[in-house]
């Protein structure tokens, strides 16, 4: 059974530094693109970034780019999510996802990622 368990979500004043890690069961790390989505109140979930099974080359969603980085260990199966100069509006849950297809996480194909973790609150004070 594939488990993904998000942790390291919480509350962090404007400004500050958070990381998130996904650790990944029941399936060959090695061969998934790794992801991570947010969703905001009221909104629809969107792409964080994602990062392919050799850990090169991430993908970052355009308005994130230079704030959040993410980087994969494959000694632990985890991906994390480092997010810095948080705003308000990374006020969010936080959720990671699994496929063998990058496309596919970048919602390219119009198919739904394989795997999906259960989400991590990030509330982000003013």
């Amino acid at each position: 059974q594939v488990q993904l368990v998000e942790s390291g979500g919480g509350l962090v004043p404007a400004g500050g530094s958070l990381r998130l890690s996904c650790a990944a069961s029941g399936l060959t790390f090695s061969s998934y693109t790794m992801a991570w989505f947010r969703q905001a109140p009221g909104k629809e979930r969107e792409f964080v970034g994602s990062i392919r099974a050799s850990g090169e080359l991430p993908y970052y969603a355009n308005s994130l780019k230079g704030r959040f980085t993410i980087f994969r260990d494959s000694a632990r199966n985890t991906v994390h999510l480092q997010m810095n100069s948080l705003k308000p509006e990374d006020t969010a849950v936080y959720y990671c996802a699994a496929d063998l297809s990058a496309m596919t996480l970048r919602g390219i194909t119009g198919q739904k990622p394989a795997y999906w973790g259960q989400g991590t609150q990030v509330t982000v004070s003013s």
